[in-house]
């Protein structure tokens, strides 16, 4: 594979390498799953324990593990002959073209959301939504004084994009430092950063994940918590080589994750730790068991590894770019009482809209921008 064919791929895989394919796809069933939880959640007037789709949030978590395996896989040999820079470089093509995507699309349907769960939106001028976007375009995170809508949203015009922050933070402190630590120490790095996981889960007050897209104290606790043990735990999975073959494992990982994202919340509100401990059961335990599952397939041309590469191409420009959408129809579906019997039927259309603009996003710009900017500035990359 040359270079800029690497960059159209939807992992981090260097060009020397195979990427893991079932992994590719259960980023994209979990992208799904995302977008479905994201409609339902206009049904549950803001409050967790009346959501459908329930834990459809820890799909993010998921994302980080997925992003630290195949980052280690793609570079932890490769230190030798590649700079920082380089690292940055790689990352910066394969992620920052779509974020850009996700930022326009945002903009472009702004005007089609002043409802009245976006109470600073009619105050909002053209210039701040321009500002906004291009800060947007830059990664630089805003205060809940410049939230566009008065969801305290560090990207406000497209609210995703927060987990794309904490990636490259991970990614940052993978290439300054973590990458030089024995398993050894990783573990134990890895142990600590899965005691806050459980801290924050049994012993906080809500019994969920769910943050890390404020700026604020509890924002950037909940976002940091969030990263650190499923990327780093991602990275020592990868080194210590743990995979599990079982036939149809991309079915298999499949059903497994999607009952694990739909089930629903444990405990009710008297006991929120209930439902803490099943979370950090899904991060620490299930997800990576997931992953070595996925991980252990060896077909490369099987129906089910084709569906699989078709989800992973559509993933990432499906994750970043649903949002606008969700926000036009979370609006419609409060502001005009719509019953769920009825409004499944503009939800279904929905979710069709988010494939279908996220699969134009990745064929007409994403792939195309993706080979231009690898044959341009990644060309000496090996």
């Amino acid at each position: 594979m040359n270079t800029s064919a690497a960059a159209t791929s939807t992992d981090a895989t260097s060009p020397a390498k195979n990427h893991y394919v079932i992994l590719d796809g259960l980023r994209g069933v979990a992208a799904l799953m995302v977008v479905v939880f994201h409609l339902f959640e206009a049904y549950s007037g803001g409050d967790p324990k009346r959501q459908i789709i329930n834990h459809g949030y820890l799909a993010v978590d998921f994302f980080f593990l997925l992003s630290g395996f195949v980052v280690a896989y793609a570079y932890d040999d490769r230190w030798g002959k590649m700079s920082q820079w380089e690292f940055y470089k790689r990352r910066l093509v394969r992620l920052q073209p779509m974020i850009i995507a996700g930022g326009l699309v945002g903009a472009a349907l702004l005007a089609f959301q002043h409802f009245s769960i976006f109470p600073k939106l009619p105050a909002a001028s053209a210039w701040q939504v321009v500002g906004v976007m291009l800060l947007g375009f830059v990664m630089i995170p805003l205060p809940k004084s410049a939230d566009l809508r008065g969801w305290d949203e560090i990207y406000p015009l497209n609210g995703p994009q927060w987990s794309l922050f904490y990636e490259y933070i991970a990614n940052i402190l993978y290439a300054v430092g973590m990458r030089k630590l024995s398993n050894r120490a990783l573990g134990v790095f890895v142990a600590l950063a899965g005691l806050a996981l459980v801290h924050l889960l049994v012993f906080g007050a809500r019994g969920d994940l769910i943050g890390g897209w404020a700026l604020d104290a509890n924002g950037v606790r909940i976002g940091l918590t969030r990263m650190l043990f499923p990327f780093f735990a991602g990275v020592l999975l990868m080194r210590l080589g743990k995979r599990i073959r079982v036939g149809a494992a991309f079915g298999i990982c499949s059903l497994l994750l999607i009952a694990v994202l739909a089930l629903p919340r444990f405990g009710g509100a008297e006991r929120p730790w209930l439902n803490g401990l099943y979370e950090a059961f899904c991060v620490i335990v299930l997800f990576p068991l997931i992953v070595a599952i996925g991980a252990g397939e060896k077909s490369v041309d099987s129906a089910s590894v084709r569906v699989a590469r078709v989800f992973g191409d559509l993933s990432y420009p499906l994750y970043i770019t649903h949002y606008p959408l969700i926000y036009i129809y979370t609006g419609w579906v409060v502001d005009k009482k719509i019953p769920a019997a009825q409004g499944a039927w503009v939800g279904a259309g929905v979710f069709v809209a988010a494939v279908a603009i996220a699969y134009a996003c990745l064929k007409l710009y994403d792939e195309p921008t993706r080979r231009w900017l690898a044959g341009k500035f990644l060309a000496r990359a090996r």
